[in-house]
């Protein structure tokens, strides 16, 4: 049910009971009050009606009633009790609002005020003062209550809208990881089939030359466009990962693909494969993909040597070249989604990724990756 149906509802309840209490506070009047028939209409309105404002302004409905119940005894003295029931009902009702819904300050000049005007009538005023006081203080009780339920309320939506926004930024994650582990994988080999061509094909002229140089050169451009795109779309704290599309078995392919634009690359096994989760599996062709682009990037025309050594229940894997051939390609950085995307891949699955310069110029990346995901608390 909609919020306004249920505003109406509760505000068509109001007017019913003031009606209610407006028609027993007028026919009950000379019972209290010595008053001419004339005046007993308004003594009921004063009696009843100020409960009118009980969800719009508690303390102005509570300030007419309380200002009732202090001038109607002292104009028509009363004949035994000081008030008719209903303005009493009305009364606490009206303070009891203001307890729960206005601030402290109201809640504070209510209660001493009503205290003071029913003490001022006898000891039977003293007594509603001293229940006054008591029902006071279950009303800060309950406002107490209701204050906590709403910061619970709000943390939830909190708690929700970060869901949501965390699902989005992993999302955007794993788009950017997954492009350019594909995309920018695929440039860097045009680039190195580019750049080599020139020496490992004969007879190129210089005319075709100047042609594959500016093809290296469109897609080095296009691959730092791409980066810098990716860098919009990577959240700084990943934590989550879903399964791109290839793993260890595919290695043989990728490196495959390497050597046809012409790096010399090995890859070298031992020992069988333990059995790996699929995500481990990713995390070991990613690290792989990601350092052969990085040497074309910066180590191009260098031989390669790719060392996977399986143990039974982990893998490492090294990927370790000479120095530079050739210039290097001349990108940028690859803002991110290079070692340190790497190491965060390690790192999610509970291995650990170490990068290296070597003494002759040449670098080396070694990961330990295990075979199988760590337990998280509470699975």
């Amino acid at each position: 049910m909609k919020r306004s149906h249920i505003d109406r509802i509760f505000r068509a309840i109001g007017y019913a009971v003031s009606m209610f209490l407006f028609i027993m506070a007028w026919s009950t009047v000379d019972a209290t009050y010595a008053t001419p028939a004339s005046v007993r209409p308004v003594i009921a309105a004063f009696s009843a009606l100020p409960l009118l404002a009980i969800r719009s302004n508690p303390f102005i409905g509570w300030a007419i009633s309380a200002a009732g119940a202090l001038m109607i005894p002292l104009v028509y003295p009363p004949t035994d009790f000081p008030w008719q029931m209903v303005q009493v009902v009305t009364l606490v009702a009206l303070l009891v609002a203001v307890t729960i819904r206005c601030r402290l300050s109201a809640v504070m000049l209510a209660w001493l005020s009503t205290c003071v005007l029913l003490s001022a009538f006898g000891q039977t005023g003293v007594g509603f003062a001293g229940a006054i006081t008591v029902i006071v203080l279950i009303g800060l009780l309950i406002r107490g209550l209701l204050a906590s339920r709403r910061q619970l309320a709000d943390q939830r939506r909190t708690n929700d809208m970060e869901r949501a926004r965390r699902a989005v930024l992993e999302e955007r994650a794993r788009i950017a990881r997954d492009l350019h582990d594909v995309i920018a994988h695929h440039m860097s080999i045009v680039v190195v089939q580019a750049q080599s061509a020139p020496y490992r094909l004969t007879s190129v002229t210089q005319e075709t030359k100047e042609e594959l140089e500016a093809i290296g050169a469109n897609v080095r451009a296009s691959l730092n466009d791409i980066r810098s795109l990716l860098g919009v779309l990577r959240s700084d704290d990943e934590t989550s990962e879903l399964s791109p599309q290839h793993g260890i078995a595919e290695l043989d392919d990728m490196i495959e693909n390497w050597r046809r634009a012409g790096m010399d690359v090995s890859l070298e096994v031992s020992g069988p494969p333990p059995p790996t989760a699929e995500m481990c599996s990713v995390s070991l062709y990613r690290i792989v993909q990601e350092s052969l682009a990085n040497v074309a990037r910066h180590a191009p025309g260098s031989p390669v040597t790719v060392t996977m050594k399986h143990g039974r229940y982990s893998t490492a894997v090294s990927v370790h070249n000479g120095p530079a051939a050739m210039p290097p390609s001349g990108e940028t950085s690859s803002g991110g989604s290079g070692i340190a995307g790497m190491r965060q891949r390690a790192a999610a699955i509970g291995g650990s990724l170490n990068a290296s310069t070597l003494p002759d110029g040449g670098f080396e990346i070694q990961a330990h990756i295990p075979a199988t995901m760590p337990m998280t608390p509470g699975t």
